[in-house]
Parts: C-alpha cells; sequence; structure tokens
C-alpha cells in the first residue's frame, strides 16, 4: 500500500523519501521543500514498518523545528509519534546523559549552566588564579573552551600547539580547572552535554552497543552546520545500523565562526563511500531571475558539492542593482522605495525585508525609516537600544547634564573601576540627604571624607576625568570628543581586549556612533534626537519591515528583500577575509547566496560610492560579489528607472574635481562646515566657518544640500 502523500513530491522529493537502507545524503538548496522531505521521510520509515517510533533519531538545530516536525509527521501517519527521538543535539545528548551520569563524575540530577553562570564560574576561577578579569575577560576564556568543546576536545586532549600562548599560556590549565570545577558542582555546560556522551559511548562499548541497537534510523537536519563533536556523536551511533540520512545545503554553511564545519558535508561520501546523493534543485520560492543569479554567484566556490536552482514558474523580475552617491542616500533610496511598494505596488511592510552583512549597519535605515514614518522591527536589539551604545550615550548624556543620575550610575563603574555597590550607595545617601545630583553628591563626599583610600582615589580620578571632558565641551568637536572618552575612560578597549565575535561586533557599533555623531551639529542636537528616536513606537497594525542581519535571516523567506552596503571592506567581512583566507570567502559569498534567496519576487542590491567610517569619508568599490553576478539576471538601476537611486560612474573614485564647484557649502568631521573656495583636481580649498581656510582632499568632506 502507497501512501497518498507521496504523490505531492517530485521525483527527487520521493527517492529521498524512499530511500530506507544505507546512507543517505540529500542536499537540499534554499526553497526546494526539505522540511517536507525530512517530515515524509520519517512518516514513511513508520509508515511502511521499516522502523518502529522508538527506533528512529531525528536531529534538528532548534527545539520548534523538533516539535513542528513531529506534529507533521504525526497529521501525516495519523499515528502516535511521541516516541521518536526528536530534538536537538544538546535535548538528545542530555537525555542519554542523565541515564549514564555517574561515569563521568556526575548524578543524574546534574544542573545545565546558562551562559550567565558559565561566566560567573569562568571568573571566579581567573581571580582564584591572580588574574586580570579585564587583560583576561570571562568572555573570551570561555569562547576558547567553547571552540575545543566543538571540536571533541577534553583538557587533556588538546594539544600544547593549538593551546599556544593562549591566557598567557594559562588556557589548557584553566580549562582543566573549569571542568573540575563544573563536576564539583555537580553541573555541566552545553559543550559538556556532547562531549560527555563521547567519553561514555568511547569508554563503554557496552553502553553505546545498546543505543546502536536500539536506533535503527538516523536524520539529521541542517547538517552542514554541524560541528566536530555532533559529527562525532552520529558516527558513533550509527555505526552499525549506518542507516543514517543527512539532510542539509553546503552552499548554506555560513555559522564557521560558531564552530560549524562545512567539511562534515563535504567529506560524506569519503565517509560513507556506498552513499546516495540526491540533489533537490527545484525551487519553491524565488522567481527564476533570483535563483539564476544566486546560482551563478555560488559557483565561484570551489569548496562545494554542487548544484543549480531552477523553478517551473515565471522569471520575474530581473534583480536591481542600485548605486548611491553615499550611505545616507542609500539608506533614503531603500526607504522611498519601500514607500513606493507599499503605496503603489500593492506589498504589504510584512512581506518586506532589509537585510545588512553587519548589526553596524542597521542605524542608517533606522534613521530613514523613522524620518519617513516607516514602522521597522529590528531583529535582535535596535541600534540605540543596544547596550555598548546605551553606556556611550550615557558618558554623553553625563557630560551634557551632569545632573544626570541615571547616566552617572550607569556608568561610574563601567568599565569596572573599584567603584561597587556599597561606594555607589553612600554617594546616593549624600546626594539625597544634601539634595544634591549623584555627580555633585560624589563631589561633595570627596571634600568631607568618609570613604574607603581606594574608593576615594578611584573616585577622585572617576570625576577628574569627567570634569575634564566637560572643559572641552566647547572648544573640541564633538565626534572628537566622543573618540576621546571611549579611549581615557577605557570602555573601548574593554571590548577590543574581548576577543569574542560579540565583542567586535560591539567595537564595529562604537564606531557607527562616532559617525552618526559626526552627522548632527552638535551633542545637544545628538541627544535630542537620540531621546526622541528611543521614544518613538513604530509599531503598525499594517506590518513592519524587517531590519536583520545576513545571519539572522537563514531560514525566512519575503515577498521583497533589499540587500545593501555591497561594498569591498564591508562585504566580504575583510575581518573574516584576514582570519579564514579563501575558506572565509567563500563562506563570505554563501551569505551573500543565503541573502538573494530569501527573495520570493523582488530583490534589490545596493552599494555606496563613500561612506563615513570611524567618522571619517570613505571612498568605497563595489563588492567583488555584485561583479559575479550573471549580467543576464540583473538590471542596472538609475534616476529614470528607480527614486533616489543612482549608480556612479566609478564608484571607486566617485568624489572626482568635477563633484564640487567654487561657493559649495561642505561639512568636515573635525573643522565644521565651510565654502569651497578654489578647486585644484582632487584637492579642495576650504574657508571653514571657525577653523579658517584648509586645503584637504574632496575625499574627506561632505555636501551640504541646499535648502
Amino acid at each position: 500500500m502507497t501512501a497518498k502523500w507521496l504523490d505531492a513530491l517530485n521525483p527527487p522529493q520521493r527517492e529521498a523519501v524512499e530511500h530506507i537502507d544505507g546512507p543517505l545524503l540529500v542536499l537540499s538548496g534554499a526553497g526546494t521543500g526539505k522540511t517536507r522531505v525530512l517530515t515524509c521521510r520519517l512518516a514513511n520509515l513508520i509508515f511502511t514498518g521499516a522502523a518502529q517510533p522508538w527506533n528512529i533519531l531525528a536531529v534538528t538545530f532548534t527545539n520548534k523545528a523538533a516539535r513542528e516536525m513531529r506534529e507533521r509527521v504525526a497529521d501525516l501517519i495519523g499515528a502516535d509519534v511521541e516516541k521518536v527521538w526528536f530534538g536537538t543535539f544538546h535535548a538528545l545528548a542530555a537525555r542519554i546523559l542523565r541515564r549514564h551520569a555517574e561515569i563521568v563524575g556526575l548524578t543524574p540530577n546534574f544542573t545545565i549552566l546558562d551562559a550567565d553562570d558559565q561566566l560567573r564560574l569562568v571568573k571566579q576561577i581567573l581571580i582564584a588564579n591572580n588574574m586580570d578579569v579585564k587583560r583576561f575577560p570571562p568572555r573570551m576564556v570561555a569562547a576558547i573552551i567553547e571552540r575545543w568543546k566543538d571540536k571533541g576536545l577534553m583538557p587533556d586532549k588538546v594539544s600544547s600547539g593549538e593551546a599556544g600562548h593562549l591566557l598567557g599560556g594559562r588556557a589548557l590549565d584553566l580549562y582543566a580547572q573549569y571542568q573540575q570545577r563544573l563536576l564539583a558542582l555537580n553541573a555541566c555546560d552545553f559543550g559538556d552535554l556532547l562531549l560527555h556522551n563521547l567519553t561514555i559511548f568511547m569508554g563503554h562499548a557496552d553502553i553505546l552497543a545498546s543505543y546502536q541497537t536500539r536506533i535503527t534510523h538516523i536524520m539529521v537536519d541542517e547538517y552542514q552546520d554541524s560541528n566536530v563533536a555532533q559529527y562525532l556523536w552520529i558516527r558513533l551511533l550509527a555505526q552499525k545500523s549506518r542507516n543514517l540520512c543527512c539532510v542539509g545545503d553546503d552552499d548554506q554553511s555560513i555559522y564557521g565562526w560558531r564552530g560549524a564545519e562545512v567539511e562534515n558535508m563535504l567529506r560524506f561520501a569519503e565517509i560513507y563511500p556506498d552513499a546516495k546523493t540526491i540533489r533537490l534543485e527545484e525551487n519553491y520560492r524565488s522567481t527564476g531571475h533570483i535563483l539564476g543569479a544566486a546560482s551563478g554567484l555560488i559557483a565561484h566556490n570551489h569548496s562545494r558539492l554542487g548544484k543549480t536552482l531552477y523553478t517551473a514558474d515565471a522569471q520575474g523580475e530581473k534583480i536591481h542593482v542600485c548605486g548611491f552617491w553615499d550611505g545616507m542616500r542609500e539608506a533614503q533610496g531603500v526607504a522611498t522605495e519601500i514607500l513606493a511598494l507599499t503605496q503603489q505596488g500593492g506589498h504589504s511592510l510584512s512581506e518586506i525585508a532589509v537585510l545588512v552583512r553587519a548589526g553596524s549597519q542597521t542605524r542608517e535605515f533606522e534613521e530613514a525609516f523613522i524620518r519617513e514614518k516607516i514602522p521597522y522591527r529590528v531583529v535582535g536589539a535596535k541600534f540605540y537600544e543596544r547596550l555598548e551604545i546605551r553606556d556611550a550615550v550615557a558618558y554623553l548624556r553625563l557630560l551634557a547634564q551632569s545632573a544626570d543620575d541615571l547616566a552617572f550610575e550607569r556608568i561610574i563603574n563601567t568599565p569596572a573601576r573599584g567603584l561597587g555597590a556599597k561606594t555607589i550607595e553612600q554617594i546616593r545617601r549624600v546626594a539625597r540627604a544634601a539634595k544634591l545630583s549623584m555627580f555633585a553628591g560624589a563631589q561633595k563626599i570627596l571634600v568631607d571624607g568618609g570613604l574607603k583610600p581606594a574608593a576615594h582615589r578611584y573616585l577622585t580620578a572617576f570625576i577628574d576625568m569627567i570634569l575634564g571632558w566637560q572643559k572641552q565641551l566647547d572648544t573640541l568637536h564633538h565626534t572628537a570628543l566622543l573618540e576621546l572618552v571611549l579611549e581615557q575612560s577605557g570602555y573601548m578597549a574593554m571590548w577590543q581586549n574581548e576577543k569574542t565575535p560579540d565583542a567586535e561586533g560591539r567595537v564595529e557599533n562604537l564606531n557607527e556612533l562616532i559617525t552618526a555623531l559626526g552627522t548632527f551639529p552638535d551633542l545637544r542636537a545628538f541627544l535630542d534626537h537620540i531621546a526622541l528616536v528611543m521614544d518613538g513606537d513604530t509599531a503598525s497594525p499594517g506590518g513592519e519591515v524587517m531590519l536583520m542581519t545576513l545571519h539572522a535571516a537563514k531560514g525566512l523567506e519575503f515577498d521583497v528583500v533589499f540587500l545593501p552596503c555591497w561594498e569591498e571592506g564591508a562585504f566580504p567581512s575583510p575581518r573574516t577575509l584576514d582570519e579564514k583566507g579563501m575558506a572565509g570567502l567563500e563562506e563570505e559569498r554563501r551569505l551573500a547566496y543565503v541573502g538573494i534567496t530569501r527573495a520570493r519576487q523582488k530583490l534589490y542590491i545596493s552599494y555606496a560610492a563613500s561612506r563615513r567610517v570611524h567618522g571619517l569619508w570613505q571612498n568605497g568599490a563595489v563588492s567583488r560579489f555584485i561583479g559575479e553576478l550573471p549580467p543576464e539576471h540583473i538590471i542596472e538601476e538609475s534616476d529614470q528607472t528607480m527614486r533616489g537611486m543612482r549608480r556612479p560612474v566609478n564608484a571607486a573614485s566617485s568624489y572626482s574635481k568635477n563633484d564640487y564647484r567654487i561657493g559649495d557649502r561642505i561639512f568636515h568631521q573635525k573643522f565644521g562646515n565651510g565654502n569651497v573656495i578654489a578647486v585644484d583636481g582632487d584637492n579642495l580649498e576650504v574657508d571653514f566657518d571657525k577653523a579658517g581656510e584648509k586645503t584637504l582632499r574632496a575625499s574627506f568632506v561632505k555636501k551640504v544640500p541646499k535648502l
């Protein structure tokens, strides 16, 4: 008897579903029905009697995906599937570990630490070893340990060569102490769940054999995102039956920075020589031009198994490749086009997404959406709501208004400078008793005494620092002042020294804040703007534009997608190229592929000829990824074909002698506003309102629009 739901599958999908025995690799391109194949294959195993529910292990990367798969399988076969082993790698490993906890020195009721508890434990160990937590931030130490666990390495398995001089040569010792402390607490972190499973399986053949006998069929979703420890865990469990089905897309492997190893998928046929490989290439999401562009781009990668997406539907619109003179015009152009799409094109806001390479790039688009009253939602924190931005703005608020107690309390010990909760409470009591602000109260307590010598010294240094900056409010340009604050306070260095992916993003956001500040005439105007932005509520019953990073967009789809900021130096990420070379470039190209394939109907890719970077104007070149798009699938936009958008003749040198005329009003981030009095090639002579006459390159200034 054949299940009716098999008739809804295309030939490759059905072949994958009906493959019962032996290793199977399903290369599932974006939008090709991967979830349908997984659920139908699992249902088919039970429906045909090839396996009982308790013989099946179905591994997903999120608990939500596991729940959805369970529900869909139950709907297909109308049977109870609760006994199927559904879950994430960590959830399934925890289930096994609780049965055999004593083997690794735990009891079955062990605690699984969350990220905050893990960091507190690492900090305790650092302090116990008399190590400076500023020089060796707990997050950085935890990230090093996590990477080793992703590779399946206990402390005794990490080579001295791999450990090198990490953490002053103490990394391995700290890792060992951390593991000992976890055992003493009867606890483990997420990495331990798989790591302890590997210890049990490899050290106790009888236990491994019992699971190999019980689990006869294994299915793994998003296999391209698995790490080494997950690969080893799956390989051990599948060793006996060899009925392993891995589903994924090597062209969408974009989480190398999390420990994902695309090689797990690329080497599948090498590990299982008798494996069957099935390619799902018919896309049910996007138009022909979008798929053609995506396939043409990803074909430049060498480390891939290869497939070409196609659709039976119409070709649709070509991809719009749009050039702007600068980042502000790019953001405004995107906002203008969104208004046209919703007001004239019949699209709802909830069908539209703007996907950026880095979180710091959301700021200009948020500003444009606020100006145009376009409801939007940022996946993650909005730019001005991010912790590091709030901290930096608190410094500026305190400089502008020393009576701002909320700002004072936020930054008095940020970064840590020996002014803890007890000292802050003393200041608070003195300030309230004297009816003073906390800043004035702090000055009073320094005069009157009452603090311990160390606290008195630290508070004196802090107050002197604030007063020194306040004296420069009227003489130093506000962007230069912020740079000075971030440097002298140690706040920027705090994040720069914390070598984690999260910290690097925070540094980028702080640099973007400097850029944002430079677009305002003075500090007060900027702070007023921040207050209005933070108070604004763009929620709308008509939906919201989604604004997120490309990484966050994986797995999502939208009718209309905007991919801005495609310039060299931004995308591909120079940091990724520096760290990983060609492998990094290929991962960046996969990220571009993911972005393109999020679009169902319309896709806009854009770049700017000039952009503010760290407060300075810089010319940029078009991303190499735009040059890799097949020309038959794209259309170059101009003023006549798209509102507000232009493509410069030469994006790499768009500011030339023809762009400026005598009498033009310009702005420089250090010298402020001025008038052009002479033009000599790429050099300008400018009479600045306050700084007098200066000669400088045109790329360092920006025209002030005429009112």
